[in-house]
């Protein structure tokens, strides 16, 4: 007998995933967006930040620049300052192998520069301080050359004041030496007989018609040869001085410069180094003489040469 095994007739159906697992899978896309999108914002974050910091960092920069600047442009002004003060500071200053062309070529080697680092702005600054220090020395060294120019200028001016000084001594000394000297004076009052022809002394007031002065002038080694002026004054009994225009009466100037009066002016030839003797001087007046003494005087040049006085009874 035959058996027939007979199956049961399922039916199969698809297995479906899981719901679970889907949800997994969405979970750990989410993650991962959110993951990414953390990490964008924190990058977005840290670029912000460096921006804002480069930014900073070059509006410093390039305010450090301008103060570096306006520091090398006063160091710059100082420096024109001392050329135009002293030549010598000017040739010591504009010597391309100097110390100050070197300081200057490296300062504006590194302005020029539109990308130096800060490192290399600094590095100006110390430059611009060397420079500076290099500009203070040499204005102290002016001020010093300054002092001892003045000190040799008042020095100059004590020993011109002193040269002066000499000179003018000299010259009074050479012009006091010059002054003639009187000596031998006599006095003759003369009385003129037979219309002038004949002259004879007298002591006697009233006979008197000329009053003779007599001298010699001594030999002198400073005066120059040439003629020379001598101003005689009589003084009559009374202190008046006898004076008379028409008669050559006149007016000089003496050794204190002031106006002298003189009765009469006599000029005389004079060779240095010799004596001139008897020199004679004439006095005329038109009114009888007094009694009494008269004094006379000798004048050179606004100085007393020399004296004497006559007694008319």
């Amino acid at each position: 007998m035959s058996e027939e095994i007979k199956q049961p007739n399922q039916q199969q159906t698809p297995q479906q995933p899981p719901k679970r697992k889907d949800a997994m899978i969405y979970g750990v896309i989410i993650a991962i967006l959110i993951v990414i999108i953390v990490y964008l914002m924190i990058s977005r974050h840290n670029v912000s930040q460096q921006y804002e910091q480069s930014t900073s960092q070059l509006v410093v920069a390039d305010s450090s620049r301008s103060a570096i600047e306006n520091d090398y442009n006063a160091a710059l002004a100082r420096l024109d300052q001392l050329t135009s003060k002293n030549a010598q500071m000017d040739s010591m200053i504009t010597d391309k192998n100097g110390e100050v062309a070197k300081l200057k070529s490296q300062i504006q080697g590194i302005l020029s520069d539109s990308r130096a680092s800060a490192a290399q702005l600094r590095k100006a600054k110390e430059l611009i301080e060397q420079l500076n220090t290099k500009t203070k020395t040499y204005e102290e060294r002016i001020a010093e050359l300054e002092g001892q120019n003045n000190q040799l200028t008042n020095q100059n001016q004590s020993l011109t004041k002193e040269r002066d000084s000499t000179a003018t001594k000299n010259a009074e000394l050479k012009h006091l030496g010059s002054v003639l000297h009187a000596s031998n004076i006599r006095l003759e009052p003369i009385h003129l007989k037979k219309g002038g022809k004949k002259e004879k002394e007298t002591s006697k007031a009233r006979k008197v018609d000329v009053l003779r002065i007599m001298f010699d002038i001594d030999e002198n080694r400073i005066a120059e040869s040439g003629t020379k002026e001598l101003d005689v004054r009589i003084v009559d009994p009374n202190g008046n001085l006898l004076s008379n225009a028409a008669y050559g009466s006149g007016t000089t100037t003496a050794s204190d410069g002031s106006n002298m009066n003189y009765t009469v002016m006599k000029q005389v030839a004079l060779e240095t180094n010799k004596q001139v003797k008897d020199v004679t001087v004439d006095w005329h007046q038109d009114s009888d003489y007094k009694k009494g003494q008269y004094q006379i005087e000798i004048y050179n040049a606004g100085f007393k040469i020399g004296s004497g006085s006559v007694t008319l009874k």
